[in-house]
């Protein structure tokens, strides 16, 4: 109930701000004020009854599915490549209005994929061979085929899902060390090879030291966001959404938030995902489970990375990035695959209790060393011989 009732809040409140922000920029570029916010309900109708299917789709069944669904998914992103139209200098839509983007759903299904696959090997995860090449395999063909549209938010966005699944499955240090490496030299490499990643960083370094010299988008943000000041301009009144803050039905939304409704409001949004991405740990740390588990944090940590991300560009914190604003910003396929996940963590709350003993030893093991570790204790404790009885005394 309380997941539900923080997903409704974030519906509501994402569908009150989507009509604010959006009837300006929707009447000139499609002729109808209503249009954006038209289509938002449509895609929001479908994502429902998606997440309603797949809040009683058991989700081991994914096991028998997720190979198919990234065999389509692969082959929608290479169709994205050769046959899409460019927008905004990208190829990333297969519908002429932006809404159909396959890869808002890559990330849902790589998170799918790598979720049943560390399960199945997760006895193997230590051998190289195994574990880190062939998770560096799947990462490059999907990361690597989002990057050429190119995505570079998207890419990134799946390869961090991508290492961090491989953590909570319990992959090798060692091995995630060199993941790691290897994730920081490749982000170097195309902040230099790619044109849009060194500008990107540029104008990010260049915020840094002085917040006059960030890009447009982010001066415009700061301008919304200092108009807003504590309690807001008022819902419907913001400026700069007719003054030239950039689309601000979807990157810049939560600008729009922040000069509407101030500070405290953009708390209580910020409150809402974190509600949101608690229950979602809660519901992981209940799974019956590993596959549970793993499918529900890989789920929960997406949706809050995408807000974290979105929200942290806006004030000038990371390098300008696509991430959309979940439930908030406008975009069919993002809203689509969201409710999706959200499905499917109501699934995985459903069926709790239900586990393995080997997946119930696995679970209760970590949590008495994640315990332990808290307490900030060296290690866990060892076992003792039991204490017997030898004449009155007893004696170890």
């Amino acid at each position: 109930m309380p997941l539900l009732v923080t997903v409704i809040a974030l519906v509501v409140f994402g569908l009150l701000m989507l009509f604010s922000a959006s009837w300006d920029f929707s009447f000139g570029a499609y002729g109808d004020s209503m249009h954006m916010f038209n289509r938002q309900l449509m895609w929001l109708g479908l994502g429902t009854v998606a997440a309603l299917i797949l809040a009683f789709f058991d989700y081991h069944h994914w096991r028998k599915f997720v190979v198919p669904a990234m065999a389509i998914t692969i082959l929608l992103l290479v169709t994205v490549l050769v046959f899409s139209e460019i927008r905004f200098g990208a190829k990333r839509n297969l519908c002429s209005e932006g809404s159909c983007q396959p890869s808002e759903a890559a990330k849902l299904v790589s998170i799918l994929y790598l979720g049943v696959w560390l399960y199945s090997k997760r006895e193997h995860l230590h051998d190289i061979s195994l574990g880190l090449i062939p998770l560096g395999v799947i990462l490059g063909i999907v990361g690597g085929l989002i990057y050429q549209q190119p995505d570079l938010s998207a890419a990134a966005t799946v390869l961090m899902l991508g290492g961090l699944l491989f953590f909570l499955a319990g992959g090798d240090l060692k091995q995630i060390g060199v993941l790691l490496v290897v994730s920081i030299a490749a982000a170097w490499l195309i902040t230099r090879v790619s044109v849009t990643g060194r500008e990107r960083v540029g104008d990010f370094l260049a915020g840094i030291k002085d917040p006059l010299q960030a890009s447009y988008h982010v001066r415009r943000s700061f301008e919304a966001i200092v108009n807003g000041g504590w309690f807001g301009v008022g819902l419907g009144q913001s400026k700069s959404k007719l003054t030239g803050l950039p689309v601000p039905p979807t990157d810049s939304i939560f600008a729009v938030v922040a000069e509407e409704l101030g500070l405290l409001g953009s708390v209580a949004l910020i409150g809402l995902y974190g509600a949101l991405v608690w229950r979602g740990f809660v519901i992981a740390r209940r799974a019956p489970d590993m596959l549970g588990t793993l499918l529900a944090s890989g789920l929960v940590l997406w949706i809050g990375t995408e807000a974290l991300v979105n929200m942290a560009v806006m004030v000038g914190l990371l390098p300008f990035a696509g991430n959309a604003l979940p439930f908030v910003s406008a975009g069919g396929s993002n809203l689509v695959a969201t409710l999706a996940a959200i499905g499917i963590l109501f699934n995985i709350s459903r069926q709790k209790g239900e586990g393995t003993m080997t997946d119930e030893e696995w679970r209760s093991y970590g949590a008495v060393v994640d315990l332990r570790w808290w307490n900030r204790r060296r290690s866990v404790s060892r076992p003792r011989r039991p204490r017997t009885v030898e004449g009155g005394k007893f004696k170890s």
